[in-house]
């Protein structure tokens, strides 16, 4: 794992400024955005110095690495988001765990969940991945069956439906970026007639965030751009 960059103060103020320019860019209050540093392969130590710069929540992709993390930041109040593809096997520990999980593609997977999610915790925050492009390296629900998984991942228990959730092709022009998170704030707008009250459009990541938080992003998953690059 890395160790804390020296520059991370730096690193989160220009972040911070980029994230309020797009915001006012596009009308809207700083404040509606939640910038969500991604912290796999960084250590704890590196997570407890940005907890205090103000950093009060981390999205981790992969299990073992996240819960050893958690055990480690026991004392501070952190939330933790489930960011990686989930594999069916490791339902319970995610939802015994953690506060959100960004990456469900199927109803079995989130009634894994429901059936784990603690009866005395809150509900479990739910995105669903969509797969914009149809890419096979790449999970997520078909726009075309989004309708559909939406609707039986709202009707289970201890599950909270809050949005949608993409990783879109890699893209460099700004325009086209904005292309793919427009369609995905569509999907949810569709979405909204039949399940009113999905708040979450998580989308951005660190090559194309400003053009997110243009198209309505109120989840931006930041790692490169806050930690710096990770080991190969």
């Amino acid at each position: 794992m890395l160790r804390a960059p020296q520059d991370l103060p730096q690193r989160l103020d220009e972040i911070r400024r980029r994230l309020a320019a797009a915001a006012a860019a596009a009308g809207r209050p700083a404040e509606s955005i939640t910038l969500l540093p991604v912290s796999k392969g960084q250590a704890a130590a590196t997570m407890r110095a940005g907890a205090g710069l103000g950093l009060t929540s981390f999205g981790e992709s992969y299990l073992q690495e996240a819960l050893e993390k958690m055990d480690a930041l026991a004392d501070l109040a952190l939330g933790w988001h489930f960011i990686g593809r989930l594999q069916a096997n490791k339902t319970r520990p995610i939802a015994e765990r953690f506060a959100w999980v960004h990456g469900v593609d199927r109803s079995a997977v989130a009634a894994r969940l429901a059936q784990a999610r603690p009866y005395h915790a809150p509900a479990l925050n739910i995105c669903l991945q969509v797969n914009l492009a149809d890419e096979t390296s790449k999970g997520g629900v078909l726009p075309a069956q989004l309708p559909q998984v939406a609707a039986e991942v709202a009707a289970l228990p201890r599950l909270k439906l809050r949005g949608l959730m993409c990783i879109p092709p890699p893209e460099t022009d700004p325009v086209r970026q904005r292309r793919w998170f427009a369609r995905l704030r569509e999907l949810k707008e569709g979405l909204e007639r039949e399940a009113p009250g999905l708040d979450t459009l998580s989308m951005g990541m660190s090559g194309d965030f400003e053009a997110a938080i243009l198209e309505g992003a109120t989840i931006v998953r930041i790692g490169t751009a806050l930690f710096g690059p990770r080991s190969p």
